[in-house]
């Protein structure tokens, strides 16, 4: 089995910037009306039969459990009076881009791990400055004055650490992580709370005694390895404060898209459209994570002897949502003359992110 060194660089200087609650944020900031209130950013449903996902919301709305990634009818469950809103996704973009050039004043080594949210490698910078902890409190300053809005800072010396710092104290709030504090502040993190441990691996984890970063630390990697793969590995790292990952400049992608062959092929248009449903959820489930938005769907056939059929559609709007995906994707079919020939292949792409130049290889956004 390979194992990688236990090497750790605890000379570089990494901060993480995380908006407080940036969507709902934003539409508080526009609408005074609703300060103060729990705002939810996702679509009402009592309109749309109790679809939809929360994409953020206010701490308001935190108060009562409410928190991105649950359903729509579950957050209105736990709080009825929530303001829902679809959200106004070009003007995230835009505030986006202006924080984007706050931090360009600072270091040109800037990765946007999404729409709200970015790593700034500061061990060089404009200011020719040693303090990072500077850096964090003029970037904090520069934001909430331009913008009014407000953000955490998370530094360290890798990127994991600075994450989970910028989680710290929110909102508004800036955590250091020292290179001889970190193994300590490590062992007392819950195992829920680092970065990369989903919900689906934090029970196995319990499985094996594990609950704190201090269990992680007491283990043999190669158990962890032998268990997990190179994840375990990699798990084992973090916890005991080693992550080389570098801070890498973002590069614009075009589009996302997901395929799937069939075995046995489809042969109805209901069949066709069931399956477009599905990619249509893994479509936008990825577009959430990462918090990027499209305007265009491209729907692509393959019939049974490797002809291949592909037609696009302007939705008009950016969105990220299934409903609006899966609606655009039916109308490309409804407008389609289907040969009478079996399908072999189905793929649902969405482009035109143009406007919306965030790196397709990102995480969830907009948690803060």
């Amino acid at each position: 089995m390979l194992i990688f060194p236990l090497v750790n660089d605890t000379t570089r200087k990494i901060i993480h910037i995380d908006m407080d609650a940036f969507f709902a944020s934003v539409e508080q900031l526009d609408d005074p009306n609703l300060r103060g209130k729990p705002v939810v950013i996702g679509r009402n449903p009592l309109e749309t039969g109790g679809r939809g996902v929360v994409s953020t919301c206010s701490y308001e709305a935190r108060t009562f459990g409410v928190h991105s990634g649950m359903s729509a009818k579950e957050a209105y469950d736990l709080c009825p009076q929530a303001i829902f809103i679809s959200g106004h996704f070009q003007r995230y973009h835009e505030i986006s881009m202006h924080i984007r050039g706050i931090f360009e004043r600072y270091t040109d080594k800037v990765q946007m791990a999404s729409v709200d949210e970015a790593y700034l490698d500061v061990t060089e910078n404009k200011l020719e400055t040693h303090s990072a902890i500077k850096i964090a409190k003029l970037i904090q300053y520069d934001i909430l004055h331009e913008t009014g809005l407000t953000c955490s800072a998370g530094i360290s010396y890798n990127k994991f650490l600075a994450k989970i710092g910028s989680d710290f104290q929110k909102p508004h709030g800036l955590t250091v992580i020292k290179p001889e504090d970190a193994k300590k502040f490590l062992a007392k993190l819950p195992i829920e709370k680092f970065h990369g441990v989903g919900k689906a691996t934090v029970p196995k984890l319990n499985e094996m005694g594990i609950f704190t970063g201090g269990d992680l630390q007491k283990l043999d990697p190669v158990d962890l390895a032998q268990r997990f793969g190179v994840y375990g590995w990699s798990l084992y790292l973090k916890a005991n404060g080693i992550h080389q990952s570098e801070v890498h400049e973002n590069h614009e992608r075009k589009s996302l898209g997901k395929e799937r062959t069939f075995n046995p092929f489809l042969h109805s248009e209901s069949e066709i459209k069931r399956e477009l449903l599905k990619l249509a959820e893994r479509v936008s489930s990825s577009m959430q994570r990462r918090q990027i938005f499209g305007e265009i769907v491209v729907l692509k056939l393959r019939y049974g002897d490797f002809t291949t059929f592909t037609k696009r559609k302007s939705v008009g709007h950016l969105f990220n949502d299934k409903e609006a995906l899966y609606k655009a994707a039916e109308e490309i079919l409804e407008d389609t003359t289907l040969e009478e020939k079996e399908i072999r292949l189905l793929g649902l792409t969405v482009t035109g992110f143009d406007e919306q130049p965030i790196e397709l290889d990102l995480r969830l956004s907009d948690a803060g």
